[in-house]
Order: structure tokens, then sequence, then C-alpha cells
């Protein structure tokens, strides 16, 4: 029975399917550094049942406080974070073959290639995600979440 379920969990949570959700993010973050760090908050929230439609339904007023205003929420953040990080480096991967994205070493970040935007589907809800966080920290995202990097 586990392999039915674990058949089923690869079919929805899988490279293919989440890795336009890490480009459409990094498409419209400014690239900071240590950005690399904020790579394993994407699927979490963007696939979380609460914060999916609040990030779908931000508009151009809403701030990081105004979206995660209520932290109880976030109660199983740290756990998703931890579940989703293989999918979240395999997703990487993907980009990075697909080249969507590369890496910038000396500031351990992640910017978009020249000429991804056409050949990706853009993921709304991971696009207002890195409007959120321009203009913020590393540190202050990940402290006003409450989780920790891993």
């Amino acid at each position: 029975m586990s392999s039915i379920v674990d058949a089923l969990y690869e079919l929805k949570y899988n490279p293919f399917e989440y890795g336009p959700y890490l480009a459409s993010f990094y498409t419209h973050l400014n690239e900071s550094e240590n950005n690399l760090l904020l790579a394993q908050l994407v699927i979490p929230l963007c696939s979380h049942p609460i914060y999916s439609n609040k990030l779908f339904n931000a508009n151009k007023r809403s701030s990081i406080w105004s979206v995660f205003d209520d932290r109880t929420k976030l109660y199983d953040l740290q756990e998703r974070i931890d579940g989703f990080q293989a999918l979240t480096e395999q997703c990487v991967q993907y980009c990075l073959i697909n080249d969507w994205l590369s890496v910038n070493e000396k500031r351990l970040s992640l910017v978009q290639c020249d000429g991804a935007d056409s050949t990706f589907t853009s993921q709304k809800c991971a696009e207002k995600l890195g409007r959120l966080f321009i203009g913020h920290s590393v540190v202050e995202i990940y402290a006003l979440l409450g989780v920790k990097p891993r």
C-alpha cells in the first residue's frame, strides 16, 4: 500500500511540476546576496493550503506583513520546509538544466537567465511571493516566518 502512496506523492510533487514555481519566483525577485536560501520557502508556501490562496489574491498594496499577518497559521512551515527539501533541490537542478536560472557564486544567489520567460509556464502565486520579498533581507524573511534555513 505504501508504494501506491509513494507513487501518488511523486506524481503530485515532482520537479517538472514545481520547477516553474522556482523560476517564476526568481524572475520577480531582485538579485540579492544569499537569495539562494529563499528557494526552500517557495514550494512550502506556494503549496500551503492557506497561504497559496492569500498569495494568489495579493495585490500591489499587499506587503509581507499583511499576507503573513497570522503566524499561528504557519505552525507547520518548518516541517514543510524539511519535507520539501529534496524536491526543492531537484527543482533547482531542473531550472539550472533548462537554463531558466543561473547561479551567481559570489553572491550565493539565483538569477533569471536571458530568454527564460518564454520557456516555462509562469506561476502567479510564486511571482507574487517574489514581489513580496523584494526589499527584505533573507534574515528578516526567515525571522518573520519563524523558521530556520537548513
